[in-house]
């Protein structure tokens, strides 16, 4: 494997916890989209396969993974006075506001990587706008070279356009790039870029799932300069 010189993160899952970051936000989502109608509620939680008493995902959620667009079009049909415009602005707005639950203390980490001469990245399927707010609401935007959404102009995971766009944008080739994710999406498109790939399981996925597509799977990224040999 040639030296390492960008890591590529997935957002949620990776650098966020995925659950207790949006597990919470969701349930309390669907009852605002069913203007508090409990039994609507419950029918749009069942569509995206979330356990909205517990405020938890199910670990086969088609929104895990997917973009806003794929969220918006699932919940479509039980909102039929909704455009799929205005649902989507919906999610991306109250997006805005979430309260990113960090994975591991990420302003250590990612100070420690990039003084060691990493170049960092996001490339998420959330809206570019939803992950950049919430990064800074972090402090965290300005660690990162770029943040990539679905809606940045590359397409969505699991398709390579966002790794390659950010190999063109540091100007690394995408074998000096690990890509970094919770999910398959994430490993396929790392892979099908060029990438070698990490699993992390902050996510909902298991180690079984992730195994095969990663060159290893970290409990979290807080074991990264350590695989990397920078501990």
């Amino acid at each position: 494997m040639p030296d390492i010189r960008g890591l590529l993160f997935d957002k949620d899952g990776t650098l966020f916890d995925f659950q207790d970051t949006w597990g919470p936000w969701a349930a309390n989502l669907m009852l605002d989209l069913a203007s508090g109608d409990a039994a609507l509620a419950d029918a749009l939680s069942d569509r995206v396969r979330l356990d909205r008493a517990a405020a938890r995902f199910y670990p086969d959620s088609p929104v895990i993974a997917g973009t806003v667009d794929e969220a918006a079009a699932t919940m479509l049909p039980s909102l039929p006075h909704m455009s799929h415009a205005a649902l989507v602005d919906r999610i991306v707005q109250s997006s805005l506001d979430v309260a990113p639950v960090e994975a591991v203390p990420l302003a250590p980490l990612l100070r420690h990587l990039r003084d060691a001469g990493m170049v960092l990245g996001v490339a998420t399927n959330d809206a570019e706008l939803a992950a950049t707010e919430q990064l800074g609401g972090l402090g965290l935007k300005d660690a990162f070279e770029i943040v990539i959404g679905a809606d940045s102009g590359h397409g969505a995971k699991p398709g390579p356009g966002q790794c390659l766009a950010f190999a063109a944008h540091v100007g690394l080739a995408p074998a000096e790039i690990v890509m970094i994710g919770d999910s398959t999406h994430d490993l396929l498109a790392g892979r099908a870029a060029g990438m070698p790939t990490l699993g992390v399981l902050t996510g909902p996925a298991s180690r079984a799932e992730l195994a095969p597509h990663a060159e290893e799977v970290l409990a979290d990224i807080g074991h990264l300069p350590a695989w990397l040999g920078l501990a």
